[in-house]
């Protein structure tokens, strides 16, 4: 199966690349639509800018394993990010911005590099405020010869009208669903329309790629659902796995996550770790529901 980022023509895909930085003009690239000019360096709620700020890429071990394989997934992980939850676990790249700037052939380069190292895709980690920089890496990096399957690592956030502009760019997308409660999402990550839009978002994915694809053990194409728990079901677990059993489709992959632990000074319910009632509570739902893809049982 190929990727599908190579059965673009390049005049189509210099189309999406274009549509994709004139929602930069006045920025509405996610939900929050800041309507800063991002192409002359204004900077919205993301604080990103014009450029590509990239923390980190090379080959990575710890996502599920349908994207590891033997040699490791290609992550490149993109400096800031739209929702700045409050309890972020890599605040150092996603609230503070640390990084290196780079340009478009430049990130082309790196996920040549990814490739020639033997890794099964290239894993985008928080792209959504660059969607324009990176599919202009990407067309680029395409026309150099890259082959892997693109991996869409958001955190459900997103805008259905960007996203359409990457059907048939994306091959992978994984998103998080971090919330259904509407308070939780306003109180930690300034988002309360977030279960609205990430429901809009999932379905578009879905509609774009369907269910997860595996083949000789590693993810080709298709939706990759996380969701992380968290203290005395801040998230509200059941309805989000509601969702996706009911509305999207009990055969999608859902990884129901264990690792939350608080970061820094935050109130209650978020001063803690979730304990293990809590955590097998959420996956019995899971398996209620019928969502045992991911959960490695």
């Amino acid at each position: 199966m190929r990727p599908r980022a190579t059965q673009l023509t390049a005049r189509e895909f210099s189309r999406r690349v274009e549509a994709l930085f004139a929602l930069c003009e006045e920025c509405r690239l996610c939900p929050r639509e800041c309507r800063v000019n991002r192409l002359a360096g204004e900077k919205g709620y993301c604080r990103a800018g014009a450029t590509l700020r990239v923390a980190h890429a090379g080959p990575h071990f710890g996502e599920e394993a349908v994207l590891v394989g033997s040699h490791g997934s290609g992550t490149i992980f993109f400096s800031h990010c739209g929702l700045r939850c409050a309890y972020c676990q890599n605040a150092d790249i996603s609230l503070s911005g640390d990084g290196t700037d780079m340009s478009a052939e430049e990130c082309a380069g790196a996920m040549l590099r990814l490739q020639e190292l033997g890794c099964h895709n290239i894993n985008l980690v928080t792209p959504t405020h660059y969607a324009p920089l990176i599919a202009d890496s990407l067309l680029r990096a395409v026309q150099k010869g890259l082959r892997l399957p693109l991996v869409w690592n958001c955190g459900g956030y997103e805008r259905v009208e960007a996203l359409r502009l990457l059907d048939g760019i994306v091959d992978i997308y994984m998103p998080d669903i971090k919330y259904s409660r509407q308070d939780t999402a306003e109180q930690f990550s300034r988002a309360p329309d977030y279960f609205d839009r990430a429901k809009e978002a999932i379905r578009e994915m879905h509609r774009q790629v369907g269910t997860l694809t595996v083949k000789d053990g590693r993810a080709v194409r298709g939706l990759l659902v996380r969701h992380l728990v968290l203290p005395e079901d801040a998230a509200g677990t059941e309805e989000v796995l509601r969702f996706i059993a009911e509305e999207i489709s009990p055969d999608t992959y859902v990884n129901v996550m264990a690792q939350y632990r608080p970061c820094r000074n935050l109130p209650p319910p978020l001063d803690r770790r979730i304990t293990r009632h809590e955590y097998h509570a959420a996956v019995q739902c899971a398996v209620r529901l019928g969502l045992i893809r991911g959960l490695g049982l």
